[in-house]
């Protein structure tokens, strides 16, 4: 059964057609995410820093929202966008991040933002 999920601390649909995530079982799949702020939808600066973290606390929002966590992640798809530097933002998402790291897709397009992200989650049973 598909559960859509839906937190105030991430990017908001809106009126697009799209969940935040859908959960099935114990796997999350995380909507491509951005810069954007949750309360505002708005992108509020124009670094790498600032919008590779920005990113990747909607995905973590979203995934806590599912009862996941970000070490739950085990596939990203990266869209860097024109002047975005890969080893830049490999050190942003070193901060989210540690091995083993999630098998990852990364590549660069046109968007008129520096990143956008999306996840795939596999929670696990845990002990603690």
């Amino acid at each position: 059964m598909k559960e859509v999920i839906l937190t105030d601390r991430a990017q908001q649909p809106g009126s697009m057609p799209y969940s935040q995530a859908i959960k099935v079982g114990n796997t999350v799949y995380v909507a491509g995410q951005g810069p954007f702020e949750p309360d505002t939808g708005m992108c509020k600066d124009d670094t790498l820093k600032y919008q590779a973290r920005r990113t990747l606390e909607n995905v973590k929002a979203i995934l806590e929202a599912a009862g996941a966590k970000m070490s739950d992640i085990v596939k990203v798809t990266v869209f860097l966008g024109t002047g975005a530097d890969f080893n830049e933002f490999n050190e942003y998402y070193k901060e989210y991040f540690s091995a083993p790291y999630p098998a990852r897709a990364i590549t660069g397009v046109s968007q008129g933002f520096l990143v956008q992200m999306d996840a795939i989650a596999v929670i696990e049973d845990r002990k603690d």
